[in-house]
């Protein structure tokens, strides 16, 4: 009978029959490193061993999980070899450089180099020669004779940018804590609701339609009583961020944390504060957050300009936070402090939002400045009628903001 498949059918095929041969016996590789496509399967479980001699935890199973990976693949290119198995047999991150190493001595019979994206750094470090102790102890064991001495220094990307002021960023530094932003949440304090929810004990409203629903089953006798109790909300967010020229330094960073609060939780409100009020909670609604920047950027139109706060805090108050937006809200302001109006009117509108938000937390990236005094006129008329003062200079003094904002709720949570 002839079979009428298509090539691909039948190589896949082959592939899956193969696999009932993963644990017989398993030829050496050729000299040339040249590989079967029909042996494929056994050696790959030839290299499965070799990571667990290495010291690999592979999980049982993923052997033939990494067959029929390459069987999806149909490939014997190397590189399709290598992402494969690194992504069915590798479950920790320290693994990933041992699997580099083994993939080479296994596949190749060469030595691979390391890979470029690795996060051991290599400083040369100059010791003094009349220094005594344990430093030159440690010195001679760290020195084979052919110069300085080298200390392998190994670090974490994140606990370095959590305490690195925003204004010594560089671009690259800026992308990644984009990726840092998404992975925090900013619950919000709550607030009791006038819906109510079902609940399991005994005690609370009566819940008439369930109970009678119930006493159905039990010829209309209401044996089981069903109750229901208050549900809470979360309080809306408002943040203002300001965006003049004294702040151009921190706008950049902390737009993007505006951008990843107003996508990781509803009732969220973005406002620009400048010369004039920008809203921008519109153009922080985009999955993309140089999208969003582009956005911001477009919509403000006096970007890194003057600081009138008194006044956008007036237009914020007239607008939007009296007729409901701010009413019971957390406000969050994003400001150095420094403002070119009056300070009677900063005064006069901070204690008219005060009469309506639930809290006011002022975020000032100057307040981890060594000496630093709220001075400034604006900051020190504003200061009085502000709940918490915190930094703002830094991802961990967000933290800090994000656990301000959540006072009444959990502290700050991460995925």
């Amino acid at each position: 009978m002839s079979d009428d498949r298509n090539p691909s059918d039948r190589s896949r095929d082959n592939w899956v029959i193969s696999e009932r041969t993963v644990i017989g016996e398993r030829p050496a590789l050729p000299d040339g490193r040249e590989v079967d496509r029909s042996l494929l399967p056994i050696l790959a479980a030839g290299f499965v061993d070799a990571l667990r001699d290495a010291g690999v935890e592979v999980p049982i199973g993923a052997t033939l999980l990494y067959v029929r990976a390459l069987a999806a693949v149909n490939s014997v290119e190397r590189s399709a070899r290598y992402w494969c198995g690194r992504t069915t047999l590798i479950t920790r991150s320290e693994d990933f450089m041992t699997y580099h190493r083994v993939f080479g001595q296994y596949w190749t019979g060469a030595e691979f180099p390391e890979e470029p994206d690795t996060l051991t750094k290599v400083t040369s470090v100059a010791v003094d020669e009349q220094d005594d102790g344990l430093e030159n102890d440690e010195a001679a064991d760290n020195d084979d004779g052919d110069g300085d001495p080298d200390v392998v220094m190994r670090y974490s990307a994140v606990e370095v940018l959590r305490d690195k002021d925003f204004a010594e960023y560089t671009k690259d530094e800026l992308r990644e804590l984009t990726f840092l932003m998404q992975t925090m949440r900013i619950g919000g304090a709550v607030k009791a609701s006038r819906r109510r929810k079902r609940t399991k004990k005994l005690a609370g409203q009566p819940d008439l339609r369930r109970t009678v629903r119930r006493a159905m089953a039990h010829d209309g006798e209401p044996i089981e009583r069903k109750y229901r109790r208050k549900s809470e909300q979360r309080r809306r967010v408002v943040l203002l961020l300001d965006i003049s020229g004294s702040m151009e330094s921190y706008s950049r960073a902390l737009l993007r944390f505006v951008h990843a609060t107003v996508l990781a939780r509803g009732r969220v409100e973005a406002f620009a504060l400048g010369t004039r009020l920008t809203r921008l909670t519109r153009e922080m609604a985009t999955l993309d957050p140089d999208r969003a920047l582009a956005n911001a950027g477009d919509a403000v139109d006096d970007w890194s300009g003057g600081t009138r706060l008194g006044e956008s805090l007036r237009a914020f108050n007239d607008e939007w936070a009296v007729r409901g937006m701010a009413r019971g809200a957390v406000v969050v302001i994003l400001s150095d402090g420094w403002d070119r109006g009056d300070p009677e009117l900063m005064a006069e509108q901070m204690a008219r939002l005060s009469r309506v938000a639930y809290r006011i937390v002022w975020s000032n990236p100057l307040k981890a400045t060594d000496g630093y005094q709220p001075l400034a006129r604006g900051m020190a008329a504003a200061l009085p009628y502000v709940d918490d003062f915190v930094e703002g200079h830094s991802l961990r003094a967000l933290e800090e903001l994000a656990i301000a904002v959540n006072k009444s709720a959990d502290d700050v949570a991460y995925r």
